[in-house]
C-alpha cells in the first residue's frame, strides 16, 4: 500500500481507524440486524478485525470498506437468526418528528418488500448520507449499477406506496 490509510497493525490503531465510522457502522447493523444488530455490529467489528490486512486503500475508503463487513454482517445475522418483528413506526426512517404514524408505517413495509441490494442501497444512500462512489464500494459494483439500482428502489416504492406518498 501506499501513502494514506492503511490497515491498522495493533489494537489501538485499530480502535482509532474505526472511531470516526462507528456511528455509521451502528446505523447500519440496527437496520440490517433489526432486533439482532447489537450482535451484527460485534460480529463485523470482529470480522473487521481479522480481515484488516485485506483492506485496500486504492478499492475505497475504510469507511465503505468497514459499511461493506458490517453489511455482510447483517445479511448473515439476518440469514441465521429468525428476524423478530419490530414494530416499523418505531423505526428510524429518517423522518421529521411530526410525521404522519401511517405514512411511516406504509414506508417501513413498502422497504420490506424491496430486493435485499435495493434496501441496503436505500439505506446507504438516504439513511446514512454515502455518496454514490462508496456505495458501490460497499456493495462491490459499479457507480452506475448503485444508480440503476437506487432508480429501481425509487420505482418500486412509488408503487408500493402510491402517488399521494410522493
Amino acid at each position: 500500500m501506499g501513502e494514506g490509510p492503511r490497515a491498522p497493525r495493533t489494537a489501538e490503531e485499530f480502535a482509532d481507524w474505526v472511531r470516526p465510522h462507528w456511528p455509521a457502522m451502528a446505523g447500519l447493523a440496527a437496520r440490517l440486524g433489526g432486533p439482532h444488530g447489537e450482535d451484527a455490529l460485534q460480529e463485523a467489528l470482529g470480522a473487521a478485525w481479522r480481515k484488516r490486512e485485506q483492506y485496500d486503500e486504492s478499492r475505497g475508503t475504510p469507511r465503505a470498506w468497514l459499511l461493506a463487513v458490517v453489511a455482510d454482517q447483517g445479511r448473515k445475522t439476518w440469514r441465521t437468526r429468525r428476524p423478530e418483528p419490530v414494530d416499523p413506526v418505531s423505526m428510524d426512517l429518517g423522518a421529521a418528528p411530526g410525521d404522519d404514524r401511517e405514512a411511516r408505517l406504509d414506508l417501513a413495509r413498502a422497504l420490506t418488500r424491496l430486493t435485499d441490494r435495493q434496501r441496503l442501497a436505500v439505506e446507504l444512500h438516504h439513511v446514512i448520507g454515502l455518496p454514490l462512489a462508496e456505495i458501490a464500494s460497499v456493495l462491490g459494483c459499479a457507480e452506475g449499477t448503485v444508480k440503476s439500482t437506487l432508480s429501481d428502489a425509487r420505482k418500486r416504492l412509488r408503487a408500493e406506496m402510491g402517488e399521494e406518498y410522493r
